[in-house]
């Protein structure tokens, strides 16, 4: 191995902390405007190199990005967090701390959308089977005579 593919083996993989608030009779985005700030400063100042906010149908999830273990056990342990997580809008079931990013995606790429379905998706019905008789296609035909008659031959 060259010495660019040995570094990369070594390089450290960030390590993601992700907080999650789901709504109560106060919505979570309440709760997110009021902490944003010093939880942001404080995983800022306490090792964290970046940051995502996202927006659901059931709360709001920050992600934090730390260089370190160390950095980011520290942040876990400040005040500010402590203060911020006995907050949440409902602290017996409206709150998930957890390593690693939000929502439980393994991919980082995206599904794609499934298409929806739409009223004309329906399947046809199956047509009645056609009738062979010798080398010949023939249909019933579609007088109501119960006689067969050669398909595509003059009536």
């Amino acid at each position: 191995m060259d010495g660019t593919r040995a570094r990369a083996y070594r390089d450290a993989m960030p390590e993601w902390l992700a907080i999650e608030v789901f709504d109560a009779e106060v919505p979570a985005s309440a709760w997110r405007r009021a902490y944003e700030d010093a939880l942001i400063e404080a995983a800022l100042t306490h090792g964290a190199d970046t940051w995502e906010w996202h927006v659901t149908r059931w709360g709001v999830v920050l992600e934090v990005g730390f260089d370190t273990d160390e950095h980011l056990e520290r942040f876990r342990r400040l005040p500010v967090v402590r203060a911020a997580l006995d907050a949440v809008p409902d602290p017996v079931s409206g709150l998930l701390v957890y390593r690693g990013r939000g929502g439980g995606a393994g991919a980082s790429v995206p599904r794609r959308p499934r298409p929806r379905p739409v009223a004309g998706a329906a399947s046809l019905p199956v047509p009645p089977p056609d009738d062979y008789v010798g080398n010949h296609l023939f249909a019933a035909d579609l007088t109501g005579d119960p006689e067969l008659v050669p398909v595509g031959a003059a009536q």
